[in-house]
């Protein structure tokens, strides 16, 4: 399923569970955590918008070259420029290079390790820089977190086994080579292709604005990527929009449907431009930053959310009419959620205003 629609968000850890859970009839807790740790099917990357993802691994190489490489060029840049600044270093990219060997090699010698441990265990990865000076939200700054993320976005480091519950982020880090079989590079320019032409066969009818938020890419990028496709432009309210040229054929309407979905889930944040499914509820169900909360959809709209109460039961909270059996459909999935999280809670990291109510 992750492999159809390019990867599921997973900045939070709760989303990749609850997003599976929404589309795979009986999938379970174990089930994902299997493909995550055991098989290693599902792998966790920092990819488009300098979003962390679970992806396929076997499209790890794919996201590496059209997503990947670029947000670790940008983070590399301003890391090694604020140690620079800080007098950490005169020449970053050998500082970085040396963070690089000294972890890998203290992962091969040790195995999956916390980000603490390798702190606390490698002088390669001390130091801090002020990013505000005499500013109130300034101060000492670690940056052996920001080294990672590079070395991950890079892809020589990954996320491995995860300490305790499936609805936290504790990862240990692990080597990538020890991790998956990883493919050959792909090139820059298959590789856009690929996957703006999955997008388009997951998202479409879209803009080049909605493909250009989604990548995290440049709008020269996204219409490269719409010529060697041959993507054919259609209309969408007087707004153009692309489709793959053998995705033509009017969808047939299909049967009312209800769905409750968590916070980031990739149907939410799949457009930029989200009013034709939002209609009057935007600044109830995403934050200042854009990001989505918990949703209840039905026929293609978000018509509410969804909270838990204090004993853990889901509440649907609905923002407009939907009618008796719609309500009676949401209800029921809201029950079945209830029964598969088993007293588990989940925060969402990034809730909406409306599940804050």
């Amino acid at each position: 399923m992750a492999g159809r629609v390019l990867g599921l968000h997973a900045t939070d850890p709760a989303t990749p569970y609850l997003s599976l859970w929404a589309r795979v009839p009986g999938i379970a807790v174990a089930d994902v955590d299997a493909a995550l740790y055991d098989r290693r099917s599902l792998v966790k990357q920092l990819a488009m918008r300098r979003t962390l993802w679970a992806v396929r691994a076997a499209d790890l190489s794919l996201i590496q070259s059209a997503a990947s490489d670029r947000v670790a060029d940008n983070e590399a840049r301003r890391l090694i420029a604020d140690a620079v600044k800080a007098g950490l270093c005169t020449d970053g990219d050998a500082w970085l290079d040396a963070a690089r060997s000294a972890v890998l090699r203290h992962l091969g010698e040790h195995g999956p390790t916390t980000a603490r441990d390798l702190r606390t265990a490698l002088p390669e990865l001390t130091g801090s820089y002020d990013p505000a000076p005499g500013k109130r939200w300034g101060g000492e700054t670690p940056l052996a977190p920001r080294i990672l993320t590079v070395l991950a976005a890079r892809g020589h480091i990954m996320r491995g086994p995860n300490e305790g519950k499936w609805t936290a982020s504790r990862p240990r880090w692990v080597a990538a080579a020890h991790w998956v079989n990883a493919d050959q590079a792909v090139d820059s320019e298959a590789a856009r292709v690929e996957l703006v032409g999955r997008w388009l066969r997951s998202f479409g009818p879209g803009t080049v604005t909605d493909i250009k938020w989604w990548f995290g890419n440049t709008l020269t990028w996204v219409r490269q990527a719409l010529r060697e496709l041959d993507a054919v432009e259609v209309d969408l309210d007087g707004t153009p929009g692309y489709v793959l040229p053998d995705d033509l054929e009017a969808e047939p309407d299909p049967e009312p449907w209800c769905a409750l979905l968590p916070g980031l889930d990739l149907t939410t944040m799949g457009w930029s431009d989200r009013d034709w499914y939002l209609g009057a509820h935007r600044n109830q169900i995403f934050d200042r930053n854009g990001n989505g909360g918990p949703t209840a959809w039905c026929d293609g709209r978000i018509v509410g959310g969804w909270v838990q109460d204090d004993d853990g039961r889901v509440e649907v909270r609905l923002l407009e009419d939907v009618g008796r059996a719609a309500h009676k459909a949401l209800q029921q999935r809201a029950d079945e959620l209830t029964e598969w999280l088993d007293g588990v809670r989940v925060n969402p990291r990034f809730p909406s205003p409306m599940s804050r109510n």
